[in-house]
């Protein structure tokens, strides 16, 4: 996603086996001038907090006129569009089928040191299969 100039955020529970990404647009939108006022006036950036089931209110009246209907405006504003997500979609499995994400075996790799000669056969380990876990779902 970097290298495709794609914002995004990411949250890591479980202590990592479970990590999110949030592909947004917000920053894009907001340089376009696309960003409802009313939503500007919060000073909210929606990040991973908000993106995540947590919205931070810096003001009383903001607090105090909060809603379903709100959050969802918010949201609205940080997702991308169906035919964006699928292109973002595909960048994210083309690098799993490339074996641009490391295998199990690299990141074990990469925390010893270099001149371990097991680091450097694991290291040079290219053709070991990189499998999305089951439990990866990407949703619209």
């Amino acid at each position: 996603l970097q290298d495709n100039n794609i914002p995004y955020n990411v949250l890591i529970a479980d202590c990592g086996k479970r990590v999110f990404l949030f592909p947004q647009c917000y920053a894009e939108k907001q340089a376009l001038g696309e960003v409802d006022q009313e939503i500007l006036d919060t000073q909210v950036n929606p990040a991973v907090w908000e993106i995540s089931g947590h919205i931070v209110l810096k003001r009383k009246q903001d607090f105090d006129r909060a809603s379903e209907d709100y959050a969802w405006k918010l949201l609205a504003e940080v997702s991308l569009s169906e035919e964006r997500f699928e292109e973002v979609e595909a960048y994210i499995l083309e690098a799993v089928a490339s074996g641009e994400v490391q295998t199990e075996e690299e990141e074990e790799a990469a925390v010893v040191e270099d001149e371990d000669p097991l680091h450097h056969s694991l290291k040079n380990n290219h053709d070991a299969p990189v499998h999305l876990n089951e439990g990866c779902l990407v949703l619209p």
